[in-house]
């Protein structure tokens, strides 16, 4: 994982502590989002390509996350390395943080 999905992900729980990552919010006295929360939105139900310590490489639709860093992932597929095309389909999926290298915006 690169220094800044680190320091993003270790914001979360900034973030994830009495706050939704989803959802309009329309109060009064509701303070500005940080840097990592608006990056957490902008990533809502984007295709994210996480690279796994095994190894494998899950391609899915970012659906939430909490403050261990793990990672929900929605319509996801499991492809057993970067170079690999054949790919099996998997569904949601919940990615333990300790065990992901890297995350990728999928294009």
């Amino acid at each position: 994982m690169n220094a800044s999905m680190k320091e993003t992900m270790h914001n979360l729980s900034n973030i994830v502590n009495n706050e939704h990552i989803y959802g309009n919010v329309e109060q009064a006295n509701v303070p500005e989002e940080s840097p990592a929360k608006q990056k957490l939105r902008s990533w809502l139900n984007r295709h994210l390509r996480i690279e796994m310590t095994d190894g494998r490489v899950l391609r899915g639709a970012f659906l939430c996350t909490d403050r261990d860093a793990n990672v929900i992932l929605g319509s996801c597929t499991e492809f057993l390395s970067t170079e690999h095309i054949e790919a099996r389909v998997l569904g949601l999926v919940m990615v333990p943080g300790r065990h992901i290298v890297s995350i990728h915006l999928d294009v």
